[in-house]
């Protein structure tokens, strides 16, 4: 990585010079992809560089991701495996949010947190073992606390599909963990 990537301030990665619609692609989705990189990665820096990096791809690409069926879609990708690469280029591997359940409020107002830390770790292990799409939508909806239409555009899909990613990966983790229809649906899904 160069000198100059470093010194730069964050998120002006290859702006000068590039269209007035990648620009405002940048200014519309930089915040959530760094929040969402941040997540996986434990560090705003890192979160920040992996997103630069995915930018600096897409601005290289710009005439073909504006081809793609979905260009939001097409980011998105990038932007996760940038952050991928990031975590292995520093040697260890992307989390969700492992450590997460030590840091909430339900931990920390719970009855007895020894419980409350075991149920928050097997919703975190249970919400990783999703498939991506109903990990991204739940992380997204629910860790980050998108509506249904800002998930739907941050990962190029319909605000249809977020919700019925998030029926799918409800009813997915009501069976991980023995649950009856409805059982656990704490949230609206919009």
């Amino acid at each position: 990585m160069s000198e100059d990537h470093r010194t730069r301030p964050p998120g002006v990665a290859a702006l000068p010079g590039m269209p007035a619609d990648f620009q405002a692609f940048h200014q519309l989705y930089r915040g959530p992809y760094v929040r969402w990189a941040q997540l996986h990665l434990k560090s705003r820096a890192d979160a920040e560089e992996a997103v630069d990096l995915a930018f600096e791809q897409l601005a290289v690409a710009w005439p073909d991701v504006l081809r793609q069926p979905a260009p939001e879609a097409y980011a998105w990708k990038v932007v996760k495996n940038r952050t991928t690469d990031l975590a292995r280029a520093r040697g260890r591997r992307p989390v969700l949010v492992d450590n997460a359940a030590f840091e909430t409020t339900t931990l920390r107002q719970a009855d007895d947190p020894i419980d409350a830390l075991v149920e928050s770790l097997a919703l975190y292990q249970a919400i990783n073992a999703l498939p991506d799409r109903q990990r991204d939508v739940m992380v997204l909806r629910f860790g980050l606390c998108y509506s249904t239409k800002e998930t739907a555009r941050i990962l190029g899909i319909t605000e249809a599909g977020v919700r019925s990613t998030v029926r799918y990966a409800r009813k997915r983790l009501r069976q991980t963990f023995g649950l009856e229809e409805g059982e656990g649906d704490d949230h609206p899904a919009n």
